[in-house]
């Protein structure tokens, strides 16, 4: 019994909380897009994977992330500040929670229904896995370590492609793309000196802070221009009229594009405070993005 309370308390640790949403707020985000009515959140399926995405795949993700950077995470001072460092005798136990993970997603990806399904979600797991491990380690690759972290968006993708067969407009894949992008850019910037002691080439490292924040504010700034642009021209427009949410939602995303240029016109700011700020920004905005999604799912009917 106490090995299995180590077991569990050691996954809640790697799985790091705060980020939970990044996967299961896509997925449900993905499902409140493409569903017809409310009572499709009534599915087994939805309930079954909104666990697995809240859970399982964070502490895979992570797990494998943990597991390579065993000797590097040692000289990262955010380690042991605001995640748990992985020590050496952690590593058998994180081994079994892998391959538990592993085990259980091949188990779903048997019963899913179409290759779409099967397609996405491997890749899902293909860049959980290889952003961190080697022979491709995407991490340590200036360009491709913040383009895979489009595997953020995957759940979401899964969950449109489950309710209705099909991909989702590819303007909003586009936005999803270029938020992740940009967040795991942002996230980069402080570990430059630690990254650059241990000879890990990160786009951040490549480009130096200035340039990789005007690179953000970039991103950020065209995802927010599709918000913008879905807002008054899409089918959704019809929100406007009824609840002024979709509007507000589509400025409040100027936010993230406002940050790195606050960074890069003071300096003095710090971007390591910052940053933690960003988990509470994307929660509260995909909560709201999903409420009036739903919403208007409920004035169809």
């Amino acid at each position: 019994m106490k090995i299995l309370k180590n077991i569990f308390s050691l996954a809640f640790k790697v799985s790091r909380f705060r980020f939970w949403m990044y996967t299961a707020g896509t997925y449900v985000v993905g499902y409140a897009l493409g569903m017809t009515s409310w009572l499709d959140f009534f599915n087994l399926e939805y309930f079954i994977y909104l666990i697995y995405f809240i859970f399982p795949a964070n502490v895979f993700l992570y797990g494998i992330n943990d597991y390579w950077d065993l000797e590097t995470d040692k000289l990262n001072p955010k380690k042991e500040e605001k995640e748990y460092l992985v020590i050496e005798r952690d590593r058998r136990k994180l081994r079994l929670l892998l391959s538990t993970v592993i085990v259980f997603s091949v188990i779903l990806l048997i019963f899913q229904k179409n290759i779409l399904e099967r397609v996405i979600f491997i890749t899902f797991l293909f860049l959980s896995y290889f952003y961190s491990a080697k022979p491709l380690r995407f991490k340590t690759v200036p360009f491709l370590d913040f383009s895979s972290n489009i595997l953020y968006i995957m759940p979401g993708i899964f969950a449109y492609i489950q309710i209705t067969g099909v991909f989702p407009p590819l303007l909003v894949i586009l936005a999803g793309f270029l938020h992740t992008s940009a967040m795991h850019l942002f996230s980069a910037i402080p570990d430059i000196e630690p990254d650059k002691a241990v000879g890990i080439n990160t786009t951040a490292v490549f480009l130096n802070k200035k340039p990789s924040l005007l690179l953000c504010f970039s991103f950020w700034s065209v995802f927010s221009l599709i918000f913008l642009f879905y807002a008054a021209f899409s089918p959704l427009s019809f929100l406007v009229y009824f609840y002024s949410g979709f509007r507000i939602l589509s400025v409040l995303t100027l936010l993230y594009p406002a940050l790195p240029l606050a960074l890069l016109l003071k300096t003095e700011l710090n971007i390591e405070k910052i940053y933690w700020f960003y988990p509470y920004i994307n929660t509260f905005l995909g909560g709201l993005l999903f409420t009036l999604l739903s919403i208007s799912k409920l004035y169809i009917l």
